[in-house]
C-alpha cells in the first residue's frame, strides 16, 4: 500500500529564509510527517542552518506545536529560529 503524499507551505523566517532566499516554499511529504521533518528537511538541503535545529520553534496554521506533531494536507508550517533585534 503506497503512503499518501500531502502539500505544505513553509513560511521561512531570518536565517531560514537567508539560506534559501525566499519567504516561503512549497513542499510535498509523506502524511502524517512531523513537522519537525521539515526542519530537518531544509537543514539537509543547508547543513550551515544545522546550528539552529535545536532551538527551533514549530508553528502549524498559527499555533506553536511540538516538534512530533504531525502535518496535514495544507497546513501551513512556520521555523521559528531564534531573533534579535534592536
Amino acid at each position: 500500500m503506497s503512503q499518501s503524499i500531502i502539500t505544505v507551505t513553509v513560511k521561512l523566517f531570518a536565517a531560514y529564509q537567508e539560506a534559501y532566499q525566499v519567504s516561503e516554499l512549497i513542499l510535498e511529504l509523506p502524511d502524517g510527517t512531523p513537522v519537525s521533518a521539515v526542519c530537518d528537511r531544509l537543514i539537509a538541503q543547508h547543513s550551515e542552518l544545522a546550528q539552529w535545529r535545536e532551538i527551533t520553534r514549530f508553528g502549524i496554521n498559527l499555533n506553536f506545536v511540538p516538534p512530533e506533531t504531525p502535518l496535514q494536507n495544507g497546513d501551513e508550517v512556520v521555523l521559528i529560529p531564534p531573533v534579535s533585534g534592536g
